[in-house]
């Protein structure tokens, strides 16, 4: 996952260039580096917020192991709804992007009400992202709606500015009229106009996904029927207990005259094989968590991220013993600081795993 991450963000900079370029045939505008750049970040974080839905796409009634995954922000079975709303967001954007105040009325309208729906429902994903306690890579959900959101923003100012540029020109013999025109010529909140067809477009849109399985209410039930965020309504089985401790497989697997497993110990009710090397790393791991409670936090979630899917590639007594002696200089290093802030090191490395 995280080398299509690296792969990904050298890649679309390229792909970001060529959808610039092709669009770039239809608009009116001229040229800016600031466009590419939206374009590369649309191209970016589209495909972060990708991998988050790859690493949390469970359905919050699966047990899952946090190590493996987890829960969706987003209820599947209303995902169709969230998708036709950011698509029509978008349609919004380009068409604004490309057109601007030379759209046809009816068209810019459209587009305007579609851009304030987006902000509306990113908004809503931002909030819906800012609590999760479970698990730590939801920032891959934020780039997206963030993106959004600031282009958004940036595009309605810049057509509020073609507009009143526009009106200032023009001037109606009818004095009640002109003096409306010259009032919106002033005033910085012409988009709040839009607002008044804003809810009759939704109430259609949504008129339609109903006609295609979606629920009316499906709109929020995206949001809530989920688990482990900030809107979630549902609860979740118990998270599964990891398949085995990682450096355990070691010393199951090892040449007992290398790995020298020690004695059987307990972990979450299940009997493992222990040998020094273990009890010494849970020690340290123990020092730590006691002494600096945050930085262990971060410690296990980036061991149990990339260890433990290592764990399941040690299977054979020489890589058992490879890992085992590439694991010494840490041995080592565990001991040494435990023999400098704990009292009486030899019993907390014994008491770990007791039967």
């Amino acid at each position: 996952m995280e080398f299509l991450i690296i792969f990904f963000l050298i890649s679309f900079p390229l792909l970001g260039f060529w959808v610039y370029k092709q669009l770039r045939k239809k608009a009116n505008t001229s040229t800016k580096i600031t466009e590419y750049l939206i374009i590369v970040a649309f191209c970016i974080s589209t495909v972060l917020f990708g991998c988050g839905l790859m690493l949390y796409g469970s359905h919050y009634t699966e047990a899952i192991d946090i190590v493996d995954g987890g829960y969706s922000p987003f209820a599947l079975e209303h995902s169709l709804t969230l998708v036709t709303f950011f698509a029509l967001a978008m349609f919004g954007i380009i068409k604004l992007w490309l057109k601007g105040r030379s759209a046809p009325p009816l068209l810019f309208v459209l587009s305007l009400i579609f851009v304030i729906i987006g902000i509306i429902m990113s908004v809503a994903v931002l909030l819906q992202i800012s609590s999760n306690t479970q698990f730590y890579d939801s920032w891959l959900f934020f780039f997206l709606p963030v993106t959004y959101t600031v282009t958004a923003f940036i595009l309605i100012f810049r057509c509020i500015g073609e507009e009143a540029i526009s009106a200032t020109n023009k001037h109606y013999s009818n004095k009640f009229l002109n003096y409306l025109n010259m009032k919106m010529a002033n005033v910085s909140h012409q988009p709040v106009y839009v607002l008044v067809f804003l809810i009759p477009v939704f109430v259609i849109i949504v008129a339609i996904l109903v006609l295609f399985g979606q629920e009316v209410n499906s709109i929020t039930k995206v949001f809530t029927e989920t688990t482990t965020w900030n809107f979630s309504t549902k609860t979740h089985p118990p998270f599964l207990d990891h398949r085995g401790h990682y450096l355990c497989t070691v010393a199951v697997c090892g040449d007992p005259t290398i790995v020298k497993p020690l004695r059987l110990g307990k972990r979450h009710g299940n009997e493992i094989v222990v040998n020094r090397q273990l009890l010494v790393a849970n020690a340290f791991e123990e020092l730590i968590s006691d002494h600096f409670p945050s930085v262990h936090q971060v410690i296990r979630r980036f061991y149990d991220r990339f260890g433990y899917p290592l764990s399941k590639k040690i299977n054979t007594p020489q890589k058992s013993n490879l890992v085992y002696r590439l694991m010494k200089p840490l041995e080592y290093f565990f001991i040494f600081c435990l023999y400098l802030f704990t009292k009486k090191p030899e019993e907390k490395i014994a008491k770990q795993y007791a039967l």
